[in-house]
């Protein structure tokens, strides 16, 4: 267990390490609100994209594919939004409501989610882990583009208005259009590979330093209730609930793991990305992200030693 618990705290290090450099180079004026505007736009618009073309047509889709595992998860994915959304209704504004639903049920799986099933499971881990990370991209990114249009200021929450706000969202058009060639294996010249990974490995860097320029005091103060009451349905209940649910599935042992690391993982740093695209509560998405961030350092662990003591993994 202190094994994980050292391999949770290397993957969470550097995200808080960037977490706070925003903040510094903002306390600096080595960076001001026009950069993080226009960075967040460029991460949402193109590293973003090009960072999830690039995993899907990397992934071999047909390693571990199991359709009984990525049946589950699509179905408990949106019991889990549907709960978080239910909820929010009933106890948020209605201005904050698609950001609390998108931080109580948008894992980052792709870093944390991943990296740690690799880490306790191997290259089954990492086959497993991928496979579920294609699955994970689009539904996250469909499910987060509705609830987020419907609480827009700037949008209106009619059927045609989703469904455009869905197709031309530039993360779900770089998952289409990298679908075709993940399943017919068309390569891209090693030149276009090569730049498109040096244009996509600025995603994380850049949505991380502009969630730190977006944090203050009086923003994390205004927003705690919320932000709290979204990061304990994203790191507590809902990894419970759809854990106990695998379980009940009848998944044991590494599968089980894996679904519970993904559930539990901290809410993804694409999700600020999308509220500010959307002109939502940003700052409560930022807080969001650095609350389930820190979480995750003892949820996951603690999680992950109730399933050994119960001899389920």
């Amino acid at each position: 267990m202190l094994a994980v618990l050292q391999q949770t705290l290397a993957i969470t290090a550097p995200v808080f390490s960037m977490l706070f450099l925003g903040v510094l180079l903002k306390r600096l004026r080595w960076i001001d609100d026009a950069f993080i505007n226009t960075a967040s736009s460029l991460v949402f618009r193109g590293t973003m994209p090009t960072l999830l073309f690039l995993s899907i047509i990397n992934a071999d889709l047909s390693t571990a594919l199991q359709p009984a595992l990525i049946g589950y998860f699509v179905f408990a994915t949106l019991v889990c939004f549907f709960i978080a959304w239910s909820w929010a209704i009933w106890r948020c504004p209605q201005a904050d409501r698609g950001i609390y639903t998108q931080g109580a049920f948008r894992g980052n799986n792709g870093i944390v989610g991943l990296a740690l099933a690799t880490s306790m499971y191997g290259d089954y881990g990492l086959s497993v882990g991928a496979v579920l990370g294609g699955v994970v991209i689009l539904c996250y990114n469909v499910l987060s583009a509705i609830v987020l249009a419907i609480y827009s200021p700037n949008m209106k929450a009619d059927p045609w208005t989703l469904c455009k706000s869905i197709f031309s969202n530039p993360l779900i058009i770089g998952v289409l259009l990298a679908i075709p060639f993940a399943y017919w294996k068309i390569p891209l010249p090693h030149w276009a590979m090569v730049s498109g990974d040096y244009f996509a490995q600025m995603t994380l860097p850049l949505a991380l330093i502009c969630i730190g320029g977006t944090l203050s005091l009086t923003s994390l103060r205004e927003s705690s209730g919320v932000a709290i009451g979204s990061s304990l349905m994203k790191m507590v209940w809902l990894p419970l609930l759809a854990t106990l649910g695998a379980w009940a599935f009848g998944f044991r042992d590494a599968d089980l793991a894996i679904l519970f690391l993904y559930f539990a993982s901290p809410t993804a740093a694409a999700s600020f990305v999308m509220a500010r695209a959307v002109n939502g509560n940003y700052q409560l998405a930022a807080a969001i992200i650095v609350i389930t961030t820190l979480a995750a350092v003892v949820t996951t662990n603690v999680g992950l030693l109730l399933l050994q003591w119960a001899g389920w993994v």
